[in-house]
């Protein structure tokens, strides 16, 4: 069994009491100690989703907290090169489950894109529940796949601000289905390049010719995924599998 990852800036190094001791109290204090239920001798680990983890054991168990005693703090580096999803937005709760799915995977920037073919529009305090939703998921996701970088979940963007994203990546790929050339065989970035590879999942309607066609003038290459059609709540994850696994971050 995996040891239990909780989100705390208490994983900061200098941050606790001299002799090492937190004490994991409010939402994730609860959590830890009336859900999970962990007792003293249990192993458990803190980040502050930045990379900074503190590897710690359970001292005391209250109601809703837990006083931790620390063993090790260290900091994970960022991984590299960043992956960026622009997901167009899907129809119902399908949009939680592309985040969560592409938390889990290693996407490091999830962006919600409202393309011209998108049953689903945020606006308003929709749009605001809608990030607030999609940040949500990606936050617990990422503490179930121990993710010590949590991913970021940006505003949403429109077309323009898409291709203004794929003008500054190193690589950048439009998912069609009617591309000749596969995602697997696209030449990546070299290692030297710190660039970001960005990768565009249209909605369920696909991506409109006009925006295939500002991508491609802004720098992206349509690429095909696979031999099937895939719904646009896993073609972010489908994508982020073979090029997590191309650039040796798998």
């Amino acid at each position: 069994m995996s040891v239990p990852l909780f989100l705390s800036d208490a994983a900061r190094p200098g941050e606790g009491e001299p002799a090492g001791r937190i004490v994991l109290d409010g939402p994730e204090g609860r959590h830890a100690a009336a859900v999970r239920r962990l007792r003293p001798g249990e192993r458990v680990d803190l980040t502050d989703g930045a990379g900074r983890v503190a590897e710690c054991v359970v001292a005391a168990a209250g109601k809703e907290s837990l006083t931790l005693d620390v063993l090790r703090r260290f900091e994970a580096p960022a991984p590299r090169p960043r992956l960026v999803v622009v997901q167009g937005l899907p129809k119902g709760d399908r949009g939680e489950l592309a985040v969560e799915m592409m938390t889990e995977a290693g996407v490091d920037v999830i962006v919600p894109w409202a393309a011209t073919r998108c049953v689903t529009q945020w606006k308003g305090d929709r749009a605001a529940k809608g990030l607030a939703r999609w940040r949500g998921t990606a936050r617990e996701a990422a503490k179930q796949a121990r993710r010590f970088h949590l991913p970021e979940v940006a505003e949403q963007v429109t077309t323009a601000q898409a291709a203004e994203l794929i003008r500054g990546a190193a690589l950048a790929v439009v998912l069609h289905e009617e591309a000749a050339e596969p995602l697997s065989r696209l030449p990546l970035p070299s290692a030297e390049d710190r660039g970001d590879i960005v990768v565009v999942v249209g909605p369920e309607g696909g991506v409109a010719e006009e925006e295939i066609a500002g991508f491609r003038a802004a720098g992206a290459v349509p690429a095909l995924l696979g031999p099937t059609v895939l719904r646009t709540s896993t073609a972010g994850v489908a994508a982020a599998a073979v090029l997590l696994s191309r650039c040796g971050r798998w």
